[in-house]
C-alpha cells in the first residue's frame, strides 16, 4: 500500500476532536447512496413501464401495419399478403378492417373502435387470443342461434341468428353485459332506404371477453370477423390494412422498409415504434428528465464532499506542511485528498447500488405500491433492472464525486509549508 492510500485511510478515521468532520463525511456517503439508490429504482420502474406497455401494445396489435394511401383501403389484400410473406423475417400476415362505431346494450351505450379480423390468420399474427378471459377467437366464425316465441298470441316460433363479437373486460363492465348477451353495433356508414339515408346497425352476441391489461384497449376495443366488418362498412372485399408479425420486434423498422420497397407506391408500411412514436418518445423523455433531476441529489452530496475535504485540509495543514518538508511532492499531497474523496464516493456508490437493488427486488416481489389502472395502465409498479443503467448510474456518481475532490486536493498541494509551520 502506498503512503498516499495509508494517509487517506487514516484521515477517514476521525479523532475525538474531529467528530464533526466525520459526521459530515458519513452524511456525504449517505447522500451519494440515496442519490444512486433513487436513480436505480426510478429508472428501473420507468424501464419496466416501457417494457410492460410495449408488451401490451404488441399483444393487442401487430408489429407492422400495411396501409393504402387511399381512403378506400386495400383492394387486393391477398396480393399484399403474398408479397409481405416472402420478406425475410416475417412470421405471419393477416388482413383487418378498423373503424369507429357505437355499441349499445339493453341499458348502456358506448363509442368504440371495432376491428374485423380474419380469425384463421389473426391467431398467428396477434396475441389477442392469449388475453381471452372468457370465450375464444374461434367463436367469431360461428353464429349464435336463439329460439323463442316472441309472437306468443299467435304461437309463432322465432329464430334469431347473431354473429359473435369480442369485447374488452372494461367495456363489458360499462355495458353491463356478459358472455352470450346481445349487443347492437351502429356503423357510421349509411345505407339508402325509401325514407332516405340510414346508418347500418347489426345485432351481435358477446362471443368472448378479453383483458389485455391496458385500459384503452379493454374499454374501447371490440373485435368481429372480417366479413362482418366489411359488411358493416360497405367495403365489399376491401380491407383497411394488413398486419404483419415479425420474428424479431427490433428488426421491425428494417423489415417495414423492405415491405414498402417490395409493394411500392401507394402502399405504406409502419412499424410498432412509428405507430406509437409519441407515446414511447414521451416515456423516454420522462425517464431522461427524471434521471437528470435525481442526479442533483448526487451533486448535493458532492458539495458535502467538497466542504468535508476543505475542512480536512484546514485541519491537517500542519501535517501537509510536514509531509512537504519531508519531500512529498505536490502530486502526492493531491493524491492523498483525492483518494479520500474517492473512497467516500465509492462507499456511497456501493451502498446506493445495494440499497437500490434491494428496493427493486421488494417492489417486484411484494407490489406494496398500487396505482390507478385507468391512468397508468398498470395496477402495481413494474420493475425491470437494466445492467447498463446500473453501470451508467454508478459511473456517473463516481465521476461527480471524483470531480468534487479536485479543488480541495489542488488547494492542499498549493499550501506553503513555511506559512503553515510558522506558529507551530
Amino acid at each position: 500500500m502506498s503512503y498516499e492510500w495509508f494517509i487517506s485511510l487514516r484521515y477517514l478515521k476521525a479523532k475525538r476532536k474531529q467528530t464533526f468532520i466525520s459526521l459530515i463525511t458519513w452524511i456525504s456517503v449517505l447522500g451519494v447512496a440515496v442519490g444512486v439508490a433513487a436513480l436505480i429504482v426510478v429508472l428501473a420502474v420507468m424501464t419496466g413501464m416501457q417494457e410492460d406497455l410495449r408488451k401490451k401494445i404488441l399483444g393487442a396489435t401487430s408489429h407492422i401495419i400495411i396501409n393504402h394511401i387511399s381512403a378506400a383501403g386495400i383492394t387486393d389484400h391477398e396480393m399484399v399478403a403474398r408479397k409481405a410473406e416472402k420478406i425475410d423475417g416475417v412470421a405471419a400476415v393477416s388482413p383487418f378492417v378498423m373503424n369507429q362505431v357505437m355499441i349499445t346494450s339493453a341499458s348502456r351505450i358506448s363509442g368504440v373502435v371495432i376491428r374485423g379480423l380474419d380469425v384463421s390468420s389473426a391467431i398467428r399474427s396477434t396475441d389477442i387470443g392469449d388475453y381471452m378471459k372468457e370465450g375464444s377467437l374461434d367463436r367469431l366464425k360461428d353464429e349464435y342461434i336463439r329460439k323463442g316465441t316472441e309472437l306468443d298470441e299467435l304461437g309463432v316460433e322465432t329464430v334469431v341468428k347473431r354473429a359473435g363479437i369480442i369485447i374488452g373486460a372494461e367495456l363489458a363492465g360499462n355495458l353491463k353485459v356478459g358472455l352470450y348477451d346481445p349487443v347492437t353495433v351502429v356503423s357510421p356508414v349509411g345505407r339508402a332506404t325509401p325514407a332516405g339515408g340510414a346508418p347500418i346497425s347489426r345485432e351481435f352476441y358477446v362471443a368472448g371477453i378479453f383483458n389485455a391489461g391496458m385500459y384503452e384497449y379493454d374499454s374501447s376495443l371490440a373485435i368481429v370477423s372480417l366479413t362482418q366488418a366489411q359488411s358493416l362498412f360497405n367495403m365489399g372485399d376491401n380491407v383497411t390494412g394488413v398486419e404483419v408479425k415479425v420474428k424479431d420486434i427490433y428488426q421491425a423498422p428494417f423489415i417495414a422498409g423492405k415491405i414498402e420497397d417490395a409493394l411500392g407506391f401507394p402502399y405504406i408500411a409502419r412499424d410498432w415504434r412509428q405507430l406509437n412514436h409519441n407515446l414511447f418518445f414521451a416515456l423516454a423523455l420522462e425517464k431522461a428528465v427524471i434521471g437528470i433531476i435525481l442526479t442533483l441529489i448526487v451533486c448535493v452530496a458532492a458539495f458535502n464532499i467538497v466542504s468535508t475535504l476543505i475542512m480536512v485540509v484546514m485541519e491537517k495543514s500542519r501535517d501537509i506542511a510536514i509531509l512537504t518538508a519531508m519531500g512529498a511532492t505536490k502530486r502526492s499531497v493531491t493524491m492523498v485528498f483525492f483518494i479520500e474523496g474517492l473512497i467516500v464516493g465509492i462507499a456511497g456508490t456501493i451502498l446506493g447500488d445495494a440499497l437500490g437493488l434491494v428496493l427493486c427486488w421488494l417492489l417486484d416481489n411484494y407490489h406494496f405500491i398500487s396505482l390507478p389502472k385507468d391512468v397508468y395502465n398498470v395496477d402495481t409498479l413494474p420493475v425491470q433492472i437494466e445492467l447498463l443503467d446500473v453501470l451508467l448510474i454508478s459511473a456517473s456518481a463516481l465521476f461527480i464525486t471524483a470531480l468534487a475532490t479536485l479543488y480541495p486536493s489542488w488547494s492542499a498541494s498549493r499550501l506553503d509549508p513555511a506559512e503553515a509551520l510558522r506558529y507551530e
